[in-house]
């Protein structure tokens, strides 16, 4: 408990704010540090129609995927037909869900009746289906030291 107390003080002298610090860990996922109870999940992204914007990644484990409340999550800017990008995480299991933010403008283009207009995924290429791909789907494997997975846009 003092640990955790000294570090918020040390980072609230810094300036540094969760929001600050939730901010970093989406602009540089790759940034956590790893450790033996850390696996690396390699995420490749093909099939990126457009060469501009971004893609915006979260990781689920299954308490937070319904809920919407992701254990990781990157911004990786796009600038050809695949993307690359790394989490540190436990190994377990994982879902995924993505969106190419084609327009720059931090959230997923719908239409009137809420329908995607912009790209968007799911791991293992899982279905969506009036909604979003359900976690029997999605859900995959992360073993240490490193695991690769890939992803087709739609």
């Amino acid at each position: 408990m003092k640990r955790q107390a000294f570090l918020s003080a040390t980072l609230s002298a810094l300036g540094l704010t969760p929001a600050v610090l939730v901010a970093a860990a989406l602009v540089y996922p790759q940034a956590a540090a790893a450790d033996e109870a850390t696996a690396r999940l390699t995420l490749t992204v093909t099939n990126i129609a457009e060469h501009k914007g971004a893609l915006m990644i979260a990781v689920f484990d299954a308490a937070g995927y319904d809920a919407d409340k992701s254990v990781a999550a990157g911004m990786v800017p796009v600038a050809g037909d695949t993307a690359t990008t790394t989490f540190d995480l436990p190994p377990g299991q994982y879902g995924i869900k993505l969106f190419h933010d084609v327009d720059g403008d931090g959230k997923m283009g719908t239409n009137p009746f809420g329908m995607p207009i912009e790209p968007f995924a799911f791991s293992n290429n899982a279905p969506a289906q009036f909604g979003p791909a359900k976690w029997d789907a999605a859900k995959f494997d992360v073993a240490a030291p490193a695991t690769s997975h890939a992803i087709k846009l739609n």
